[in-house]
């Protein structure tokens, strides 16, 4: 009898580990959306990729004339000549490259700068990308800390039930099996990236990394016929490896909290603000609709588009260059009076138009740049084509993912309903006595192990869905 009155102690806790991941979400993240924001204006390396792109548009104001070039000569000795005595020989001259040089140079400065916009795009969203992912990875090790200790918290309600047993003479003769999650979750947390999630039975994703903390919630079956104490003993074990575990969790997330920070440029210590649970993802488009825009929009895509209009400038500009170019200018020579026979002679200063016609005889080196180009052509066209390659595999491989984490999520959700019926039928037999705690501590254990089922389906979800966002965004230069 004393033992059922202990019970009752537990069943506060059977309700908040049957809520833990079923509320709903009422806090809105410091939103997520905000942190992504912040990160496209201070982060260090992304303001870096933007200069580089001011700077690549400040190559269209450099397209002008040649500088004009002026001539002075200036005599020593006075020369006298018919219109006088010559005592200096000024020239300016100014060259013009031939029709269509100029407009094709601008061009192709513009479509440079263009290139350098896109490369700043790609870099903005693989930066979101790990933004988002680190914040998932976040709410991963909370979810998965707070199931933990909610684990923690029965085993040590368990211990009193036991010591209760024990200190009442009574061993029991099939020891209940604590609440101990069998789920083997890898999480690795890597310097570059943050961490990746492995699981036995659920989500498929892996990676190698310096620093691993493999997290095993282990089940011991004790034994019939072990005595009261030893199974006290025993679970004092295992209350031990899950606050190790804890500890781990805690560690790895201050790893990842740092990492969020250094993206966001800020302090590695400031605080960031975690909802308690994960909203519902939801998906914009149509499956299709989004390989249409991903191919339609996509900076990369983009990029090797205003690169190849480049080099087609660049093909234009060279044959240009096969082209002479003119030059107009002005001679200007200053006379002074020549006396002769005592008579002032001449002086009138002299003023003669000039042009001038550049000889490109060297044909060589300008079918080597036309054919310097052809290639490069040919070789971005071909990079092109793979990278839609590329991202048509990455669109298909998340979209597998998501619908896979939706399966997921259904067949849990039914899975943790149906258990949560069970409990509440043995919750009431086990206050008749025609059901042993052994029995009901199993099938919460059971309910524990599919919640984390459920939580490693949404962190799949949600990181889909951003590898999705990344491929699929064209926000706008800000």
């Amino acid at each position: 009898m004393k033992i059922k009155n202990q019970f009752t102690l537990l069943l506060p806790f059977f309700g908040m580990v049957v809520g833990l991941w079923l509320t709903p979400n009422l806090v809105k993240a410091q939103a997520l959306e905000e942190y992504l924001q912040q990160a496209t204006s201070t982060n260090p390396g992304l303001k870096a990729s933007y200069e580089r792109y001011q700077a690549a548009s400040e190559r269209v104001n450099q397209v002008s004339l040649p500088d004009p070039e002026f001539q002075v000569g200036v005599f020593l000795r006075p020369m006298e000549r018919f219109m006088g005595v010559q005592t200096a020989d000024t020239r300016l001259m100014q060259e013009f490259p031939w029709f269509g040089m100029l407009r094709t140079q601008k061009e192709e400065a513009y479509q440079m700068a263009q290139v350098a916009y896109f490369e700043y795009m790609e870099e903005k969203n693989q930066l979101l990308l790990q933004l988002r992912s680190t914040w998932q990875e976040l709410m991963l090790l909370q979810g998965q800390n707070q199931l933990t200790q909610a684990n923690l918290e029965y085993l040590k309600k368990y211990e009193e039930l036991a010591l209760l047993q024990y200190s009442a003479g009574s061993s029991p003769t099939s020891a209940p099996t604590p609440f101990l999650n069998p789920i083997s979750t890898q999480v690795t947390v890597s310097s570059t990236g943050g961490s990746q999630m492995t699981q036995m039975g659920g989500s498929n994703s892996a990676s190698s990394s310096p620093t691993k903390m493999t997290a095993s919630m282990p089940r011991t079956t004790m034994n019939a016929g072990i005595s009261g104490m030893s199974s006290v003993l025993q679970i004092r074990l295992q209350v031990k490896e899950l606050e190790a575990r804890i500890q781990q969790l805690q560690s790895n997330s201050e790893l990842l909290r740092i990492q969020f920070n250094q993206v966001l440029g800020r302090p590695m210590t400031a605080a960031i603000q975690l909802p308690e649970t994960w909203e519902q993802p939801t998906l914009l488009l149509e499956k299709q609709e989004y390989l249409d825009k991903i191919l339609q929009n996509h900076p990369m895509l983009s990029m090797y588009a205003s690169e190849n209009l480049a080099l087609a400038h660049q093909g234009k500009m060279a044959k240009l260059e096969g082209k002479p170019m003119i030059g107009a200018g002005v001679k200007y020579m200053p006379f002074s009076p020549r006396i002769e026979n005592g008579m002032s002679m001449g002086g009138y200063d002299m003023v003669m138009p000039m042009v001038s016609l550049s000889l490109p005889i060297y044909r060589k080196k300008i079918a080597a740049k036309i054919k310097e180009v052809e290639l490069l052509q040919g070789a971005t066209i071909l990079k092109q084509q793979e990278t839609q390659n590329d991202l048509s595999l990455s669109w298909a491989a998340a979209f597998r993912d998501w619908e896979d984490s939706k399966r997921q999520l259904t067949l849990y959700s039914e899975q943790v309903a149906l258990i949560q019926q069970q409990i509440q039928l043995l919750e009431t037999s086990f206050t008749t006595g025609s059901v042993s705690l052994q029995e009901l501590l199993q099938t919460q254990q059971l309910l524990l192990e599919y919640q984390e089922k459920q939580l490693l389906a949404q962190y799949q979800g949600h990181q889909s869905l951003a590898r999705l966002e990344a491929l699929f965004s064209t926000t706008p230069l800000n």
